[in-house]
């Protein structure tokens, strides 16, 4: 470059270099901010790699794995030779353990006994018996099917005008009027398939077994009448769930045969509403995921709603009664992957999660009350959330936004502030997993019986999901349980109907 003969040309030659370097660092800040965003798709790629390698190598009970052409199988490969061996004398003295016998665990009590008793063969006449040996073991006899024959004797008496009088029992109600299926076959069909999960085919051949033979589509009717017996307890359910001021919420979906789709299935939604102080779940089936669901089922609802990241609750919070409660299961899942993708950060905030979830663990070993719970909240909780929030901040400063580590940082930060409001009453809880545990059963169904057979039928299902899913919430038997209902409803004042429900008298 020339030197500049006076301060113009000097001051035109700063200028212009000046506006090179700035072109230089504009052009650096371009590279640099495009070295980010391929470094972010890759960290993507890499994740996706992960998780695709994941499902095809990981623990699963069945995969399906194209295989490659040409490539040998293991008994194509040539065995390999194996070298000589090789003998080496080694002495050692062995200190032999004395073998504990094993102690065996009694029997439950509460079975029955069926005694059978021995006696020795050769008994000498003047034997005393001075004791006995008892074994005890676990015997088991297939279900039995039997007719129940319900017999009404006739009584004829005269009357002084010459007719006779005739006297017979009512017969009594039954669930399916004029059916050949009483109670507890109707009882046993509904918690082996929403309970046990078996399909109704596979029903049909266990009581084949049996010598009995029941068409499909008759099984499928019974369960639809059964079905009319529970809306109105189902209903009564529904009503007292949602005078609760705290709920959790959350959906899954289910498959569902429809005429639109010929030869494939329309997806779906079970939408799960569980009110932790009752032990009680509803089950409400949607055809979509949209807002339609939660903001009809929710419209008269007003308190707190616990709920993952989901937008489909926006609208319901939107209502100034309605106040959100965020899901820390949620969030600590979202690290849990960033750790197996190779984050080695996402270590330190399990560890925080860990700290937070002990907490919990003993406020529940210690079957803590609402105030107990919500002072231990206070004295430990609230400052490792705050150590929690700090960190988080700072780690959100220089993670790639794309990356795991950023998603789960940036899913945590967006929802913080539902995320926290679980220490503000010790009736809430943590996080949604109470409510996971009773959309399970679903998940498991989908596994064995596919899909529901109608938008109509998943509907039903929704009805039974909840009865069940409220006996295992209490504690109750659901066979038992639904034999008695089934038995009682037929007569049942509905105006009492609500006194039917799972563990009713336990309230």
């Amino acid at each position: 470059m020339q030197v500049p003969e006076n301060i113009t040309d000097y001051k035109a030659a700063y200028e212009t270099l000046l506006g090179q370097n700035k072109e230089i660092l504009e052009k650096l800040e371009e590279s640099l901010n495009e070295n980010r965003e391929l470094a972010g798709r890759l960290e993507l790629l890499m994740r996706q790699y992960s998780e695709l390698q994941r499902q095809l190598f990981g623990s699963k009970s069945e995969r399906r794995v194209p295989q490659l052409e040409n490539q040998p199988t293991l008994f194509d490969l040539e065995e390999p030779k194996q070298p000589e061996p090789q003998t080496e004398e080694v002495s050692y003295t062995r200190h032999k353990k004395e073998k504990k016998q094993p102690v065996r665990s009694s029997l439950p009590a509460h079975l029955p006994r069926k005694t059978e008793v021995i006696e020795p063969s050769d008994i000498p006449e003047d034997a005393v018996k001075i004791g006995e040996e008892v074994t005890e073991v676990l015997e088991y006899t297939p279900s039995e099917v039997y007719v129940r024959r319900i017999v009404r004797p006739k009584y004829a008496s005269p009357k002084t005008d010459g007719e006779t009088q005739i006297s017979i029992a009512s017969l009594p109600s039954l669930p399916i009027e004029k059916g050949s299926a009483g109670a507890g076959l109707l009882a046993y069909l509904i918690a082996s398939k929403y309970v046990d999960h078996l399909p109704f085919y596979r029903l049909n051949k266990i009581l084949a077994r049996n010598g009995v033979k029941i068409p499909e589509p008759t099984i499928g009717g019974w369960v639809k009448k059964c079905c009319q017996w529970m809306e109105p307890l189902y209903e009564a359910i529904n009503n007292q769930l949602l005078s609760q001021n705290y709920l959790m919420a959350d959906e899954t979906g289910i498959p569902v045969l429809t005429q639109d789709k010929p030869g494939a299935t329309h997806k779906g939604y079970f939408w799960v509403y569980y009110s932790p102080e009752l032990r009680m779940v509803m089950f409400d089936y949607r055809e979509g995921r949209d807002q339609s669901g939660p903001n009809e089922v929710l419209k008269s609802f007003k308190g707190d709603l616990q709920v993952d990241g989901y937008g489909g609750y926006n609208e319901v919070f939107r209502r100034s009664e309605v106040r959100a409660l965020g899901c820390m299961a949620h969030a600590r899942r979202k690290f849990e992957r960033a750790e197996k993708s190779g984050a080695p950060r996402a270590t330190t905030a399990l560890k925080y999660f860990s700290a937070l979830y002990a907490i919990e663990r003993a406020a529940r070993e210690g079957e803590y009350s609402a105030a107990e719970r919500y002072a231990l909240r206070q004295e430990e909780a609230v400052p490792r959330l705050k150590e929690l929030e700090k960190w988080l901040k700072k780690e959100a400063e220089t993670t790639l936004p794309r990356s795991a580590m950023g998603e789960a940082i940036s899913y945590t930060l967006n929802f913080w502030s539902r995320l926290l409001r679980y220490v503000e009453d010790g009736r809430f809880e943590i996080d949604n997993n109470l409510i996971e545990n009773s959309i399970r059963p679903v998940a498991l169904g989908r596994k064995n019986y596919m899909f529901a057979g109608s938008h109509e039928g998943a509907k039903r299902s929704a009805i039974i999901y909840t009865l069940m899913g409220t006996c295992k919430m209490r504690g109750i038997d659901p066979f038992t349980w639904l034999n008695d209902y089934l038995t009682k409803v037929p007569d049942w004042p509905a105006n009492r109907i609500a006194e039917l429900a799972p563990g009713a008298d336990t309230n």
